[in-house]
């Protein structure tokens, strides 16, 4: 007997998470890979989903629809596909090999995914979901299923519609930061305090939204991500400017880095060859486990290729590969800055103890804006977009008793 669409979407619901056995068959739900290339690894991978999807097709011909996503149900799904991109093409043609069409036989929907790693809010019902389907009747059926497990869920007007709103909203972060970033190498040369002049303009309620500067992009959502719509642009011969000149900037940024780590051993009459750096947190943003791209990775190459000996401590990252290759294993928070001429900040843990950062180390270099609170010695850290941060005593840039933003996370 044939089930009503609201039955059948909770059972593919309650079957995807693990509880019951979704038969009759009413959905699948299946993750795909995405990388820089559709490359001979993600290729076979999607070939792989489409062939376990198309058995389902051949016993449920009738009631099968494939919703292709990447977190619809937190800690099942992690990974994302890119519209009707070549990649997606992949998983869609294998399906069709079965000699069903999708759109005709079968529903085929694209739902982008809404994670923000760290941050276990962005995984809750109540983060609406995107959805479009070749199809108004595919959207509308992937929108029931998925409103089972989101409280809201938009439906668009075609898969490429849902997938370019997932990029516009990557594309709008990575521009934003590299907009922050120019502004802080900037204000090193103005002699301002670009974290002050942020927080500044945020108290504007409205018409302004706070990025903060950082050592580089990491993960994948805005290293990576948005070059997918440069690519795409360019086979409408056009070329999005914004996007590739966001990334540029944005790239540049860990070069500079090593550039005020060498300014500062340089003020303490060092040169960077032989000295011992200290880099802290190697994951691409907060309260992570995940390094991909992290701009701790060029980093700590280019340092080692000026000659520093380079040590990292991370709580949620316990072996770590730099750029040039080198594989490295973290150390101990204590023993590393016992031993250190310069400690370099990258990432802003909670979990590191930051009391004993200030309290041991000689000469710090801060990316994030950790330190901007601190009570310090003279010339004791450097900060990005800053210069030298005043000790006790001299000038501050912020007005007493005024309430600042911690450091936020704007790296992935």
């Amino acid at each position: 007997m044939e089930e009503d669409e609201p039955t059948l979407a909770a059972r593919a619901a309650a079957g995807a998470a693990g509880h019951i056995r979704p038969w009759p068959l009413a959905a699948v739900l299946a993750a795909l890979l995405a990388g820089g290339g559709i490359g001979a690894a993600l290729a076979a991978s999607h070939r792989e989903a489409a062939k376990t999807s198309t058995r389902y097709l051949a016993q449920r011909e009738n009631d099968l629809r494939t919703l292709a996503e990447n977190a619809a149900i937190p800690n099942y799904f992690k990974n994302r596909t890119y519209g009707l991109t070549e990649e997606a093409e992949v998983y869609r043609r294998e399906l069709e090999r079965s000699g069903l069409v999708a759109g005709r036989d079968f529903d085929l929907a694209f739902a982008p995914e809404r994670v923000n790693p760290g941050d276990p809010a962005s995984a809750s019902r109540d983060i609406p979901r995107l959805v479009g389907g070749l199809t108004p009747a595919g959207t509308s059926r992937a929108a029931a299923l998925l409103g089972h497990i989101n409280n809201r869920v938009i439906g668009l007007s075609s898969p490429d519609a849902a997938e370019l709103a997932k990029l516009l909203e990557n594309v709008f972060r990575n521009v934003n930061i590299a907009l922050v970033n120019q502004l802080a190498l900037l204000c090193e040369r103005m002699g301002l305090d670009v974290w002050e002049i942020i927080d500044a303009a945020a108290t504007k309620p409205f018409g302004f939204m706070p990025f903060r500067p950082g050592p580089g992009v990491g993960g994948h959502c805005i290293p990576v991500d948005p070059y997918y719509l440069s690519w795409r642009a360019r086979q409408f011969d056009f070329v999005d400017r914004f996007v590739e000149l966001a990334g540029d900037i944005n790239l540049a940024m860990p070069r500079h880095v090593v550039d005020l780590v060498a300014e500062a051993l340089n003020d303490r009459s060092r040169a960077v060859r032989g000295s011992r750096v200290a880099v802290i947190g190697v994951a691409f943003k907060p309260n992570v486990r995940d390094p991909r791209n992290s701009p701790a990775a060029d980093v700590i190459a280019l340092l080692r290729d000026r000659g520093a000996i380079v040590q990292y401590h991370d709580p949620h990252v316990p072996t770590f590969v730099d750029g040039g290759g080198v594989q490295a294993t973290s150390q101990s928070l204590v023993e590393l800055l016992a031993g250190a001429d310069a400690v370099v900040v990258l990432t802003a843990h909670r979990a590191v103890d930051w009391k004993a950062v200030q309290e041991r180390a000689q000469l710090i270099v801060d990316t994030v804006g950790v330190a901007r609170d601190w009570a310090l010695a003279p010339r004791q850290v450097l900060r990005l977009g800053a210069g030298w941060v005043p000790t006790v005593g001299e000038p501050s840039l912020a007005e007493p008793g005024t309430v600042r933003a911690g450091p936020a996370a704007t790296i992935g």
